[in-house]
């Protein structure tokens, strides 16, 4: 993007001054709106009656009717916060609720069952909830705070970055490093369906890339867990990202227009009958726009699709249909000798990836069934060539893959819940990959010219129990996965969590378990050899204790132990572990190590620890809301060559200052400040390459950034208009990352972002 002046930075917010003291876009005070939603029982979903959901601070509020439902209406327009209580349930607290003249905001109250103590006594109001069966390491963000995020650019993978944990290896990018994992340890789930990765642009065999293809407008809420999730999530060893698509509207047909920091787009949501609705959205990137006129020698652009229809079909049965595709493409201009040189060192991809869906629920007596059949396809086309526009690497391959699954979650009593599931999957791999005699800094000859194609199936079962025992709850359960294309096809992942209420305010929080990955499809369809390897394991320890401060305010404090074994190691590069490749856009820098070409082994090991404190302050009567978290992190890994080194992306310490304030109705203000030490890298010799004794010996100079933004909300008699400006890097402090060897001049470049960037979005909704 284009760097912009402090001084054009003022211009703008003094003309937005300008305009609201003019009355140019004047208010009228006694506009109103409205919220509608329901209310559920967390665990069997059955409709809540005669549920008290009220708005805080004020007198409105309503009670849920024979179907769950509750609708509030005359609310004037600003940000609320409500409260659901039920006798017998505990309070369930949602904040950030918009309420705007152009739609009603739709609230969905999960309750859980609970022993009252003394009957008419809440002593916690629910602003923080846990999810059934995760004790902790996880957190959840609702729409509004994913949107708002200062530097986000409103991104629901870049939003996850605040939480403790969580590494960010390069600017530009929304690489997920997990407590020290790879960036092929994150499982994306997007309505029930498994996603290799939900990325722009995304880096085969991981789950980075610049920008999420998820349109933020139509995701209702999200659930990240760190670790010590339970059995129903598999073939992933660091974390798991749940994504829930929220309803159209029922009403009347409405939509959104947007315009915001990278591209811009059109929304259109409605009823299909009574019993119906749907969302659909279409977005175009504009970067291609900017990074023309700026003259750059390559030119990524995207489109992306997002469609989902919900139908009733009985009172006890739904369906919901969902599919996302996501195009994207990367033109070179090659007009001159720097063109040609700076295209020369980059690896781009052109990728085609659709997402599909159909999912039935039904509820039955004390719990449901889930069934979801599901799609997914990626098609890759890499290339990277050299100065003379000769091909150095090229990858064509496709990923498809089917998927069917089903889930059972009974409540055996007001205690007790099991979940009974399996899933099986069907995956057609192939793959067109070239590779010229090449070599790579450090000093090793490769070359490769493979096509492959074969077809792989996956399946799982597994099974889990919580109990609640007075103040103690305890969840355990047992999952097998089998893959057909390994040895030693079939794993066991055992896992238990447990909870005990010290107190009301506290919790002392544990859990154990063995994870196991399947090795990606791209290393299979690599080398022929890679065939032979196993499973990737990791056994995960977790204690941690949490405590609310006030009922809008949590703070916990958690420490974690990973211990990783049979990790794919290269025999040719004994120094690599491929624990360290798949973040960044990769290609000739890495010796293309992430694709898998090497002959791989399962003999790589590894551990990671860290302690983490993270402190909330959810929006409440109080009109500020806030968020700080501090980690220290440590990550190291062992190849063939027996050495322990730090692993790549391994960043100490990690510390997140956020938070806003609401002014009124109109105006908001937030800010974030991040600081990470640096990640370890190999240092260059003064001819450019580099000596394998030396891996990751050295790290980089620690990051630190601070980001403004500043949204102003516009309310008329049937539309709603929300502008903003977004300050990232505001003192001007580049991201500084490993440095590169020029071979054309012969140096070795610092490398990294540029400094200050501003951006401005607008979005009317009507």
């Amino acid at each position: 993007m284009l760097k912009i002046e402090m001084q054009h930075i003022i211009n703008l917010l003094l003309l937005s001054l300008l305009l609201h003291q003019g009355g140019l876009f004047a208010q009228d005070a006694r506009r109103t709106g409205t919220i509608t939603g329901a209310a559920v029982n967390a665990v069997t979903r059955e409709p809540l009656v005669g549920t008290n959901v009220v708005i805080l601070d004020t007198t409105l509020g309503a009670a849920t009717n024979s179907e769950g439902r509750f609708t509030i209406e005359n609310i004037p327009v600003g940000t609320y916060v409500l409260r659901a209580s039920m006798i017998g349930f505990s309070s369930a607290v949602r904040t950030d609720i918009v309420v705007s003249t152009a739609r009603p905001a739709e609230v969905q109250f999960s309750l859980s069952e609970t022993n009252v103590k003394i009957e008419g006594v809440t002593i916690t109001a629910g602003y923080f909830q846990k999810i059934p069966g995760a004790a902790l390491s996880t957190q959840t963000q609702s729409n509004e705070e994913i949107r708002r995020l200062p530097g986000g650019f409103e991104d629901v993978v870049r939003a996850i970055s605040i939480l403790p944990g969580v590494a960010q290896v390069q600017a530009g990018r929304n690489d997920l490093i997990v407590r020290g994992g790879a960036p092929s340890e994150n499982l994306f789930i997007v309505e029930g369906i498994e996603v290799p990765n939900i990325n722009h642009f995304g880096t085969q065999g991981a789950t980075g890339g610049p920008q999420s293809f998820i349109n933020l407008d139509f995701i209702s809420g999200t659930s990240f867990s760190t670790g010590g999730f339970g059995v129903q999530y598999g073939d992933r060893l660091s974390s798991v990202l749940q994504i829930d698509l929220r309803d159209g509207r029922n009403d009347r047909i409405g939509g959104k227009a947007t315009v915001s920091a990278s591209q811009f787009g059109l929304n259109l949501e409605g009823p299909i009958n009574s019993d119906g609705n749907f969302i659909f959205s279409a977005r175009r990137s504009y970067l291609d726009f900017i990074f023309r006129a700026a003259g750059f020698g390559f030119v990524p652009e995207y489109w992306d699709f997002l469609a989902k229809a919900n139908y009733r079909i009985s009172n006890t049965d739904r369906i919901s249909i969902m599919g996302i595709a996501a195009l994207n493409n990367v033109r070179q201009f090659n007009d001159t000798d720097e063109q040609r040189f700076d295209n020369s060192r980059i690896l781009y991809s052109n990728q085609d990836q659709f997402i599909g869906g159909i999912s039935w629920q039904r509820l039955i007596p004390s719990g449901f069934i889930t069934v979801t059949l599901g799609q997914t396809f990626v098609d890759y086309a890499y290339r990277q060539n050299d100065i003379n526009l000769k091909p150095v690497f090229s990858n064509d391959s496709y990923e498809y893959e089917y998927s069917l699954r089903a889930d059972l979650v009974l409540q055996l009593d007001r205690n007790t819940e099991i979940n009974i599931g399996t899933q099986g999957r069907v995956a057609q791999i192939k793959s067109d990959i070239f590779l010229r005699s090449f070599e790579t800094n450090f000093g090793k000859e490769l070359s490769l010219d493979r096509v492959f194609s074969t077809t792989g199936y996956k399946s799982a079962v597994y099974a889990q129990i919580s109990r609640r025992i007075s103040d103690l709850n305890i969840t355990g359960g047992l999952r097998m996965d089998y893959f057909n294309l390994i040895e030693n096809s079939i794993a066991f992942s055992p896992r238990l969590s447990a909870s005990y209420s010290i107190s009301e305010q506290t919790d002392l929080n544990a859990a154990v378990g063995r994870y196991y990955q399947a090795p990606s499809y791209i290393w299979l369809a690599a080398n022929p050899i890679n065939r032979n390897l196993q499973y990737i394991g990791v056994d995960q320890y977790i204690l941690g204790i949490e405590r609310l401060l006030r009922e809008d305010t949590k703070i916990s404090l958690e420490g974690y132990y990973k211990n990783y074994f049979d990790y794919p190691a290269s025999t040719v590069r004994q120094y690599l572990v491929m624990a360290n490749t798949g973040a960044g856009f990769g290609g000739a820098d890495e010796g293309f190590a992430s694709f898998g070409i090497d002959p791989l082994v399962s003999q790589g090991a590894g551990h990671a620890y860290g302690v983490e404190l993270f402190i909330q302050k959810k929006l409440s009567e109080i009109p500020y809301y806030g968020t700080f978290s501090i980690s220290y992190n440590n990550a190291n890994y062992i190849a063939l060559d027996d050495e322990s080194r730090p692993g790549t992306f391994d960043q100490r310490w990690i510390l997140n200052l956020g938070g806003g304030y609401i002014l009124n109705e109109k105006w908001e203000l937030s800010t974030r400040f991040r600081f990470s030490t640096g990640r370890p890298y190999t240092p260059f010799d003064s001819d450019g390459t580099q000596d394998p004794s030396q891996y990751n010996s050295v790290r980089i100079p620690a990051n630190h950034s601070l980001d403004l933004r500043i949204d102003r909300r516009w309310s008329f008699d049937t539309w709603f208009l929300i502008t903003y400006i977004d300050i990232q890097n505001i003192y001007n402090r580049p991201f500084v990352d490993a440095p590169r060897f020029n071979k054309r001049t012969g140096d070795i470049e610092q490398t990294g972002s540029i400094g200050i960037l501003p951006s401005i979005g607008i979005s009317a909704e009507f």
